[in-house]
């Protein structure tokens, strides 16, 4: 699904990030950098987007000082040079936790 098709109004504020994100999915387990971040979910930046639908088991830090979130979530769009974007590929993942939501909201806020 490309990025347009589809798009829900956010829930949640966006942060622009740049972190390192651990996911496991049924390609196995992968790293890459997340570039947008919100209580419901979050962009990652990969060469490689898994399928929309896709389940994913996502590990991921706010800071050098922070706690690990451990959330599961899904792929609910991607985008990649087969769509004739020039822009960056990734893929936009909802978090399917609304516990870990609102702990990451929080946090979110409270950064800096």
């Amino acid at each position: 699904m490309s990025r347009g098709a589809g798009r829900r109004k956010r829930r949640y504020r966006r942060r622009t990030v740049r972190i390192s994100v651990e996911y496991l999915s049924d390609t196995g387990l992968h790293c890459e950098k997340a570039t947008t971040l919100g209580a419901g979910g979050l962009f990652i930046e990969t060469d490689s987007p898994e399928a929309a639908g896709s389940l994913l088991k996502l590990r991921f830090q706010l800071s050098d000082t922070g706690a690990h979130h451990e959330i599961e979530g899904r792929v609910v769009w991607s985008t990649g040079v087969e769509d004739g974007d020039a822009g960056v590929t990734g893929m936009g993942i909802e978090f399917l936790n609304r516990t870990a939501d609102n702990i990451l909201a929080g946090q979110l806020d409270n950064l800096d």
